[in-house]
């Protein structure tokens, strides 16, 4: 059994419930599958480092096993490796890579989660950030589910917010509108169900970031 640690201020609220039904259905599965060849690339990348997983609790198990520290989306912050919430139970600069599969498309406070991601990060270690992508039709699949989102300009905006370099380019991935995985990668986000976009972690901060503030799982009104 996992060891326990202190509550976090994550709060699992109806529409989160929903967001992570979304995830373990049938079109929720179809994006998470399509993601299968990035997470092990992503996993590969800083062989014998540390590295970071945070996915949705609606994420197969036993599908991928990677060799990073996995957290799923809990009740109260996030199960899996350990039981924790924010700010992670992880010294700064420990982790060689981090993968946000989806989290930040279900947080009432993405900076706050970013910002911890980023402090994790050594120096020239990368963030790997899978959302859901607001411009494709599969988007009428999620809508009124949970699932809050934004275009990968504002991600990248906010990734410069915690001090990490993102990619000119996102990658798109995942099915447009069929259900059925589509792990392909595209120049651009398209009309992919979702994208992928990767930021480094240049140099250390010469001033601390901000504290993480709480962070709560509440979603919002998807974007057209």
């Amino acid at each position: 059994m996992p060891p326990t640690l202190p509550p976090s201020a994550f709060r699992r609220q109806p529409e989160t419930a929903a967001a992570a039904a979304w995830f373990a259905g049938v079109a929720g599965q179809a994006i998470l599958a399509s993601e299968a060849d990035s997470l092990r690339q992503a996993a590969q990348e800083r062989p014998g480092q540390a590295g970071l997983w945070l996915c949705p609790s609606g994420m197969g198990e036993g599908e991928v096993d990677l060799p990073l520290l996995r957290l799923r989306a809990a009740a109260r912050g996030f199960e899996g490796d350990v039981r924790c919430g924010l700010p992670l139970p992880l010294g700064s600069e420990s982790c060689a890579v981090v993968v946000v599969q989806h989290l930040a498309d279900i947080s009432s406070d993405p900076a706050a989660l970013l910002d911890e991601c980023a402090r994790v990060l050594v120096a020239g270690g990368r963030l790997w950030l899978l959302a859901l992508n607001p411009l494709s039709p599969y988007r009428l699949r999620w809508r009124g589910q949970g699932p809050r989102v934004a275009e990968p300009v504002t991600w990248r905006r906010r990734l410069r917010a915690v001090g990490l370099v993102p990619d000119a380019v996102s990658l798109g991935l995942g099915p447009t509108w069929k259900i059925a995985p589509e792990p392909a990668l595209q120049d651009g986000a398209g009309v992919r169900a979702a994208f992928l976009l990767r930021a480094e972690k240049r140099r250390s901060p010469l001033t601390p970031m901000r504290a993480p503030s709480a962070a709560r799982w509440e979603p919002g009104i998807p974007a057209a």
